[in-house]
């Protein structure tokens, strides 16, 4: 793997602001379309955020602040009041996805702004757009900081797995679980590879984190969940990077369904297990990971592959979009902070 320097990394736009508007790119179409939407109103981002047209926590976060925007620059052009339908614009948006805590803290940070500024109309529209580059752009620089801390532990050979997508879709760039595994070959030059479970129901591993790594010319091996016991007993996993929607303030960690699984098999095989996430994932407000909501989505994600039925007619479903490992299962958090093998040592 060839030399990069850190302004050439590999990374995805996921969602911005150019030229007076807001854009993303629609995941729901990947891997096979490419498609960049422009989102113009409050209910539409409400939408692309309820379902994953933009999704991962971090983006998520950044998409809500566009948001928020969006609401402040339509009541100005239609004369309404700026401050108040941003406000609104902040509880329509909190409502779309419960556990993915960078929704919360970026609304709570744009609230903040928009309660504590003097200013109204058009300028209280410009500070609340500028409150939202700057979570995109910290963000992106969080990113950064994970990867460069994470290819620490990352050695030159190693086989790495990873569940769900954490890369540069599911951020402002470069990613949180990919951004070491990015950085080290990029950026370090280490030859490395990678498993990318499928991450069911609704196939994140498959069609994103798959093809961002393809796309990025790191090798990456397709695999089913239940594959995973498999590889690791066959000693073929090196370490195990996952991402996280919310951290509680024990170490307790919410993330993509199937995470908690795949924890307690790496404790059995003794490999390590490392969550990458930005410092605003963690929730000090849940104390254990029995106080984070967790999503439940529809039976159709489960039931239907497409167009086609895959159940029984009238089948009980269970869909959680996530699960909770407990923090004594997590050889290491590495944040844009540092690496801390408890969250309290922060």
């Amino acid at each position: 793997m060839s030399h990069a320097t850190e302004t050439t990394l590999f990374q995805i736009r996921t969602v911005w602001h150019e030229t007076g508007r807001v854009f993303l790119l629609d995941q729901t179409l990947l891997p096979t379309v490419e498609k960049v939407i422009e989102i113009e109103s409050v209910d539409a981002m409400w939408d692309a955020i309820k379902r994953l047209c933009v999704r991962g926590a971090p983006a998520i976060g950044v998409a809500a602040g566009y948001g928020v925007w969006i609401a402040a620059r339509q009541a100005l052009a239609s004369g309404e009041d700026v401050r108040a339908n941003a406000l609104k614009a902040c509880e329509r948006l909190a409502s779309s996805r419960p556990t993915a805590v960078n929704l919360f803290w970026a609304l709570d940070r744009i609230k903040i702004i928009i309660k504590d500024n003097n200013t109204s109309g058009a300028a209280l529209a410009n500070i609340i757009l500028l409150e939202a580059d700057a979570i995109r752009a910290e963000d992106l620089e969080s990113c950064k900081a994970i990867g460069r801390l994470g290819a620490a532990l990352i050695k030159n050979g190693d086989t790495l797995l990873t569940h769900c997508n954490a890369g540069a879709l599911a951020t402002s760039g470069f990613g949180t679980a990919l951004a070491p595994m990015f950085w080290a070959a990029h950026i370090e030059g280490k030859q490395i590879s990678v498993y990318a479970d499928e991450t069911r129901p609704l196939l994140q591993g498959a069609r994103l984190t798959a093809w961002e790594l393809q796309k990025a010319g790191i090798p990456v091996t397709l695999i089913c969940d239940s594959t995973a016991a498999s590889v690791m007993s066959a000693k073929k996993i090196d370490g195990i990077i996952v991402g996280a929607d919310r951290i509680a303030a024990n170490g307790d960690v919410a993330n993509k369904i199937g995470t908690y699984a795949l924890a307690v098999l790496a404790h059995h095989h003794n490999v390590p297990f490392y969550v990458a996430a930005p410092w605003s994932t963690v929730d000090i407000s849940s104390l254990t990971g029995a106080d984070i909501p967790i999503e439940e989505r529809t039976r159709e994600e489960i039931t239907l592959s497409g167009d086609n039925i895959i159940a029984p007619e009238g089948i009980a479903v269970f869909n959680p979009a996530f699960d909770v490992t407990p923090a004594r299962l997590v050889t290491a958090y590495i944040t844009d902070k540092g690496v801390f093998e408890r969250i309290s040592e922060s």
